[in-house]
């Protein structure tokens, strides 16, 4: 079972987890096409995507989240932004925020070693699903762009 305490100091601490990929892509020449494509909407982009987060532990709810990265995936390539950038970008938020997790738990007894893992487990699966729909929609739309065969 998921720590309540663990998804609260997540989806409290949005800005301070968005402010650290901020600063990590600043650091990473490869994430510069990242910082232009999405400027101001970077941090409401991390934002929505931990509060999707918030949504999916609390329900489970595979199709809301599918629909809206393959939506996400298309805006993407409408943007310009490199495949490989938006997936890096969603790495670095994930490590960010497992990183600040673990950073802020104290008093790490037997249960909540056990919620930190549960939660990197969970965490780990909704990043998969996320990605694979991003993916999804981004080579969805990148077909349509493509020239039709003669």
């Amino acid at each position: 079972m998921i720590s309540g305490k663990l998804v609260h100091l997540i989806v409290s601490h949005w800005d301070n987890i968005t402010d650290r990929v901020w600063e990590h892509a600043n650091r990473d020449p490869e994430m510069a096409h990242t910082r232009l494509a999405l400027g101001t909407c970077f941090r409401q982009s991390h934002r929505e995507l931990l509060e999707s987060l918030n949504h999916w532990l609390a329900t489970g709810d595979v199709q809301t989240v599918a629909r809206h990265y393959r939506h996400i995936g298309r805006q993407r390539l409408e943007k310009d932004v490199p495949l490989y950038a938006c997936i890096k970008d969603l790495c670095v938020l994930k490590e960010e925020l497992l990183d600040f997790v673990e950073e802020n738990t104290f008093n790490k007894d037997s249960m909540m070693l056990y919620a930190e893992e549960e939660l990197d487990r969970r965490v780990g699966r909704f990043f998969d699903l996320v990605m694979v729909n991003m993916i999804q929609g981004y080579e969805e739309a990148a077909m349509k762009l493509l020239p039709m065969p003669v």
